[in-house]
């Protein structure tokens, strides 16, 4: 070893599959090209046309400038998830040809090349079918990239020219990386950092040591570098082809009672297990889907920290009946939830998400610390039902209770308000340890309980002297708040302050609307 270098692990030829705007595939259900369309995600562009950049519109654009620059522009949700949905038809058909199939996101796809160069007669050869097959179903834009490693080989496939493909040479990805801009690692910060040491392009980077690159930025930084030196060692995982791992109980009889459906389905349950347990996998996310009298279907998914077993696919059958008995229009505060939705005729548990279980065995000698806390707190969460147990998120956002997300133990968390935006008004750091949710009404005055008003410049008619009847001996603010302004029914705003009462206790308070609110209490 000379120099700090590290012995990288052999490369693996990849071929990688890129689908163009595919997201405005999915959104439009159309071939490009596509008329002038942006998909939106919490008012940021997150995808957008060829069409629509020729006028200037960028991903990463709030809503608004992307209208500035184009008034005609077509605006849609972006709905990731019909994103997966619309790209499993196409993995079927790459896998049709070529088998272990790799998906790396919808629109991308990677296969090792050895098995299908080998079929074809050369890379080239390989890359030409594919295109072939690929246009012949309709995906005529699509570009191939085949070169040392999946990073390499889609850097190749997105400059891919008219041919549709292009071939870099077994050793030579260093080489075709070097004049390329730290932007392609899609790591600002990083890129950012380098920049300012006077390092532009991934050659740059690649030219540091490894060994001081790892003790500078941490693991991570050193995996970008082995990236940009062109040594990606990721080992693809091929995506099986799903077992019928689905089963289904249907009943003679309507049953109502939610612990009598949950005890039917238990053999239901121990079927699927062994079902999963013949193909040697494991379970990580089910749909449930409830048939009632009616014939309406009730479908719900359901994540798991781990894996399930049939225990827990039983409690989720539980806990979805009570769900949809607390919807039930029926359901008052003394109903019998038993009773407050129509009778169940069927259930059907169906495997969404399965993992290899090699990778989910017993450790040599007993269970983890992560795993017996998983195993507590799901006994826990079986005693309390579904959302007795959450864990915490951070949102983006203004008030304190909307920075907070709380998802059920077991559920991916769904941030909607990106927290890494910038978010005017919003409270710095350090933030109350105790946040009220909701709102807890106080009462905050003035000296022998006079009102305080604020007026339109943030003045106020007398100090805060009480808080709840307790003298408060230290204040600061206001510092207003407003929110959708350009929103009647969304529009809120208010004063924030701060004040400390003769107890030395410490409140965020808020003024909004003539009333006090506590948004939260420092510890």
């Amino acid at each position: 070893m000379d120099g700090g270098e590290v012995d990288a692990p052999a490369v693996a030829r990849m071929h990688v599959l890129w689908f163009p705007d595919w997201p405005l595939r999915a959104a439009l259900g159309a071939a490009p090209p596509h008329p002038p369309t942006a998909l939106v995600h919490g008012g940021v562009v997150t995808a957008c046309t060829a069409s629509a950049r020729a006028h200037g519109v960028r991903v990463g654009q709030r809503r608004r400038l992307a209208q500035s620059r184009m008034p005609e522009l077509r605006m849609l949700p972006h709905d990731t998830a019909q994103d997966k949905r619309a790209f499993l038809p196409v993995l079927r058909l790459i896998e049709s040809h070529a088998p272990g199939v790799h998906l790396l996101r919808p629109g991308l796809a990677a296969l090792r090349s050895r098995g299908i160069s080998r079929y074809h007669g050369g890379e080239g050869e390989a890359a030409a079918a594919l295109l072939g097959i690929l246009a012949e179903a309709g995906y005529a834009e699509t570009r191939i990239g085949v070169a040392d490693g999946m990073f390499t080989a889609e850097l190749a496939a997105r400059g891919a020219g008219q041919a549709g493909w292009a071939l870099i040479p077994s050793g030579q990805a260093r080489e075709f990386l070097a004049p390329l801009p730290l932007q392609v690692l899609n790591e600002p910060q990083l890129a950012d950092l380098l920049r300012r040491l006077g390092i532009s392009t991934l050659g740059g980077f690649a030219a540091l040591e490894p060994l001081a690159v790892r003790e500078r930025f941490g693991e991570h930084g050193a995996r970008l570098h082995a990236l940009a030196r062109g040594a990606d060692s990721r080992p693809p995982t091929p995506r099986r082809p799903d077992p019928q791992l689905a089963r289904e109980i249907e009943f003679e009889t309507p049953l109502g009672q939610s612990d009598q459906i949950a005890f039917a389905v238990r053999q239901t349950a121990d079927a699927v297990m062994l079902a999963l347990a013949d193909a040697s996998v494991v379970c990580t996310e089910v749909r449930i889907d409830l048939g009632d009298d009616d014939g309406a279907v009730f479908s719900r998914t359901w994540l798991h920290p781990t894996c399930f077993d049939a225990s827990d696919l039983v409690d989720r059958v539980r806990w979805q009946l009570e769900s949809l008995a607390a919807a039930s229009p029926d359901a008052g505060a003394d109903a019998d939830a038993a009773h407050a939705f129509r009778g169940i005729v069927g259930v059907r548990i169906a495997p969404v998400a399965v993992d290899d279980a090699a990778h989910h065995q017993p450790g040599l000698f007993g269970s983890g610390t992560d795993e017996r806390l998983h195993h507590a707190v799901s006994r826990v969460q079986t005693l309390l039902g579904h959302t007795g147990v959450a864990t915490a998120s951070v949102s983006g956002g203004r008030l304190l209770a909307d920075r907070q997300v709380l998802t059920p133990w077991g559920e991916r968390a769904v941030v909607e308000r990106d927290p890494a935006q910038p978010w005017p008004g919003s409270l710095p750091d350090p933030l109350p340890a105790e946040v009220f949710t909701p709102l807890r009404p106080v009462r905050v005055t003035g000296a022998e309980g006079t009102p305080i008003s604020i007026g339109e410049r943030g003045e106020l008619s007398c100090p805060p002297a009480l808080i709840d009847d307790s003298e408060v001996i230290g204040w600061a603010g206001p510092w207003p708040v407003h929110e959708h302004r350009w929103d009647a029914e969304r529009s809120r705003s208010g004063h924030r302050f701060q004040l400390l009462d003769r107890q030395h206790r410490a409140w965020l308070v808020l003024h909004s609307e003539g009333a006090w609110w506590a948004e939260g209490r420092y510890r």
